[in-house]
């Protein structure tokens, strides 16, 4: 959905669907109005995230792969306290990678790493901030997650706010996106269409992302029968799964599983049900190269298709980004980034950058304090 303004959205959103809907799900109210960022339903919390009051899980309208209408879920989290003239400010938080198994969604069972996110996110809270945080289009609503479809889960991010916004009046209609891993890419990416997204009265400031999973889709190109010819680490193996399950989704007319062996045809269909923790365990040992009966390159325009499916942009940014990358990180390895930082810098982007000596979750809790800084700098705190 590049170069495509939140009106044109609106009018191709009006055009696929029917006259009315007449949905109900669990808690939530029936809902007529399908256009992007329209508050669905609330429920209480089943996973609030410490130190929230009042948290609300919320089902609204997004926009999925084929630019249809599309559900998704999230939780609105609110800080203690009186909310300040003009109301909280907000962020957008973009999770890391829980699974495509509707009993994933972190707004139902919470984050994948509790341990890690929950103090991260509460110490936001603290600091009078609201959070808002979708589960992206597909976990825990109808169909299956593209996972890391930057363009879905941007539009995600963007809609769960203006419905956020519908829901609890106090809050403001100033936010930031922040993000980690999956969730880093789908903050970057958020900050490239968020303009153009818009969201009535919403005013974007910025976004923050740290382990984006930059380029990955070069490392999806040669693989084929055979290709690699060893088992990869167990996480990797399960995010290729996850892009496949996604991909095939988004772009079934690609005919995907072609290019599956029977085996892998029963991996790819078992990564839409699981959640990250275990799948990881289950593919341990597994080798790619078995997966495949001939090579994805054989895909018409399969570069194309997969930069337009995954890649983070690296141009065209209207607010400051910040993108914090561990130089000891095994999941989203380092010269991702840096050549995502490199292509963005010669662009001219409004990219802030910076490295830091652990892996993937030790940079997201050390990068906080610059994180931090930005986004009270954003806000005019």
């Amino acid at each position: 959905m590049p170069n495509r303004s939140r009106r044109l959205m609106r009018a191709l959103v009006t055009l696929t669907a029917t006259t009315s809907v007449a949905l109900t799900l669990t808690g939530v109210a029936q809902a007529q109005d399908r256009d992007p960022g329209t508050l669905v339903g609330s429920t209480a919390s089943p996973a609030p995230i410490p130190g929230s009051v009042d948290a609300r899980r919320i089902t609204y309208w997004s926009v999925g792969s084929q630019n249809e209408p599309a559900l998704s879920t999230g939780g609105v989290h609110l800080p203690p306290g009186e909310a300040p003239e003009g109301g909280w400010p907000v962020i957008a938080w973009a999770h890391g990678t829980s699974g495509l198994g509707d009993d994933c969604a972190p707004s139902v069972v919470g984050p994948t790493l509790p341990d890690r996110d929950f103090p991260y996110l509460t110490t936001w809270l603290d600091r009078g901030y609201a959070i808002v945080a979708t589960d992206y289009v597909g976990l825990g609503t109808p169909g299956v997650m593209p996972y890391l479809d930057g363009k879905v889960q941007a539009h995600s991010v963007v809609d769960s706010v203006a419905a956020a916004r519908e829901l609890e009046p106090t809050l403001s209609n100033r936010w930031v996106a922040i993000g980690q891993s999956q969730g880093g890419g789908a903050a970057v990416t958020t900050a490239r269409y968020a303009t153009e997204y818009g969201g009535d009265g919403l005013d974007y400031l910025g976004a923050v992302g740290t382990g984006v999973p930059a380029n990955i889709e070069l490392a999806l190109l040669p693989l084929g029968p055979g290709v690699p010819p060893v088992a990869i680490p167990d996480g990797l193996t399960s995010y290729v799964f996850y892009i496949l399950a996604g991909l095939r989704a988004a772009h079934p007319e690609i005919d995907l599983n072609s290019y599956l062996t029977p085996l892998g045809r029963q991996w790819v269909d078992t990564a839409e049900t699981q959640c990250a923790n275990p799948f990881h365990d289950a593919v341990s040992g597994l080798r790619l190269g078995d997966m495949f009966s001939r090579p994805l390159a054989q895909i018409p325009d399969v570069y194309g298709l997969l930069n337009d499916y995954m890649g983070v942009p690296t141009s065209g940014y209207d607010r400051p980004v910040f993108i914090g990358q561990g130089l000891r990180d095994v999941d989203v390895p380092a010269p991702s980034a840096l050549s995502l930082a490199a292509a963005m810098t010669a662009n001219g982007e409004p990219l802030t950058f910076r490295t830091y000596p652990g892996d993937h979750s030790q940079t997201f809790r050390d990068s906080q304090p610059d994180a931090i800084a930005f986004v009270d700098r954003l806000f005019g705190r």
